[in-house]
């Protein structure tokens, strides 16, 4: 099996700093270290080991075409965000938070390529009926 050391570094030095461990226990009811449960070990001013609970990280959006990671924005959680000024939600282009700027490049130029063939083809239709 695993020494304590080894996994927790940070535990081991801050338990251990005598000859007995200091027990350390949440201080809710999920008595599970799932992701919502995550904890770090604090001292407290008395020299009492004690749990202090961490958020979770907010993560930076992605592009819907292209999966890049958006920049300019702050990463953030749900709740957070909606707090956050505008300017650090968005960037200011067109579908700036949304699509990554190569990504509204090629459906730009998608768009107009379209619009070319289009008009193309209603000429060569002209044509034909012309003749």
């Amino acid at each position: 099996l695993f020494h304590v050391s080894s996994i927790f570094p940070i535990l081991h030095t801050l338990a251990y700093s005598g000859n007995m461990a200091q027990r350390v226990t949440y201080r809710r009811r999920l008595s599970y270290n799932t992701r919502s449960n995550k904890a770090k070990i604090v001292k407290t001013p008395g020299g009492r080991l004690v749990y202090q609970y961490l958020k979770k990280r907010g993560s930076v959006p992605r592009c819907k075409d292209t999966g890049v990671k958006l920049h300019g924005i702050t990463p953030a959680r749900p709740r957070e965000l909606r707090r956050l000024k505008k300017n650090q939600r968005t960037v200011s282009r067109a579908y700036g938070g949304c699509l990554s700027p190569n990504a509204v490049k090629e459906r730009i130029l998608r768009s107009f390529l379209l619009e070319e063939q289009k008009i193309v083809s209603r000429v060569l239709k002209s044509r034909r009926g012309a003749e």
